[in-house]
């Protein structure tokens, strides 16, 4: 059986070796021109390093083109797969239809990864998309473990599903918090991830707290928790699920790192012997609460309809 990939999403380009290091077999990078809520900015001299860098050690790179994309900017998306198809982009993900069609164009033989993180819900679409040319389908956040684990059965495309990290509930293409500073006549730049990090909407009544994300693409409310499933993989792992993401938006990169770490010692322990993992899953899973922010409590997520939102 083939190992499952674990796919990490590095804050900077200093974060690649460390995290292969600590067993990240791939990595999700890119700029927020072209791809959404990223963890952080690559520009493309930062995208050729990173790939040239995880190359060396026979790891891969995917970078992000899963914005929406007005008129305005299909003119640059032929120039930018062109750019990642001479740099050896491993694959480019993809949810809106105009960079395929591009890319038959630009770079006929880049793989690409559907992504729209809320439409792949059922295999007949992963599937769809599939015979237009994608490799791979990133499944939905919003679907229990069962319709995972069914998608995989009937997908024709190697399915990725993220088992840790916070989720988008909310987008909106207009910088929401931007817009309202301005009209204050204050400003807010919203490159500036450490104001990020202390944007909060929040829910007095529950008690939780939204993190705001703002970048090029638009306004993102962030979930109150972060998914954790350390300690339920073994179905995934049975199926042949090909890809578990780290989600690390928001993240440090120590954090992201010593998740990256908790997994792998997961994924290998399974592969080894199911039965080690087994026993071990319980202690993997203390260890990551131990590590957790004390402000970004750990939940299930959708696998077993724990988060409601």
């Amino acid at each position: 059986m083939k190992k499952t990939e674990l796919l990490v999403t590095p804050t900077k380009l200093e974060d690649i070796l460390p995290l292969m290091e600590a067993g990240a077999d791939a990595f999700v990078i890119g700029e927020q021109r072209y791809g959404l809520r990223l963890a952080g900015e690559f520009n493309r001299e930062e995208v050729e390093k990173a790939i040239e860098i995880a190359h060396e050690k026979g790891k891969k790179v995917y970078v992000a083109m899963n914005a929406i994309f007005h008129n305005e900017k299909i003119d640059e998306l032929g120039d930018y797969l062109r750019f990642l198809n001479e740099v050896g982009a491993d694959a480019v993900i993809f949810g809106d239809p105009a960079v395929l069609m591009m890319a038959r164009e630009a770079a006929p033989n880049m793989p690409l990864h559907w992504n729209t993180e809320t439409t792949a819900t059922n295999w007949y679409t992963c599937n769809y998309w599939g015979k237009r040319g994608s490799k791979r389908a990133v499944l939905a956040r919003e679907i229990n473990m069962d319709a995972i684990l069914e998608i995989k059965e009937n997908a024709e495309v190697e399915i990725e599903v993220q088992v840790h990290g916070m989720t988008a509930m909310f987008q909106s293409k207009r910088s929401l918090l931007g817009n309202y500073f301005e009209y204050q006549g204050k400003t807010m730049d919203i490159e500036n991830q450490k104001q990020q990090k202390n944007m909060i909407l929040h829910d007095k009544e529950r008690g939780n707290k939204y993190p705001i994300f703002e970048d090029e693409n638009g306004t993102h409310i962030m979930s109150p928790n972060d998914i954790c499933i350390i300690d339920e993989l073994q179905d995934f792992l049975e199926a042949g699920i090909d890809s578990f993401k780290i989600d690390g938006i928001l993240h440090s990169s120590e954090y992201i790192i010593s998740v990256t770490k908790l997994y792998r010692e997961a994924i290998d322990l399974y592969f080894e012997d199911p039965d080690l993992y087994e026993d071990k899953k319980g202690e993997l899973l203390e260890q990551m609460e131990a590590i957790q922010p004390e402000n970004r409590p750990l939940d299930t997520g959708f696998f077993f309809k724990e988060t409601v939102y």
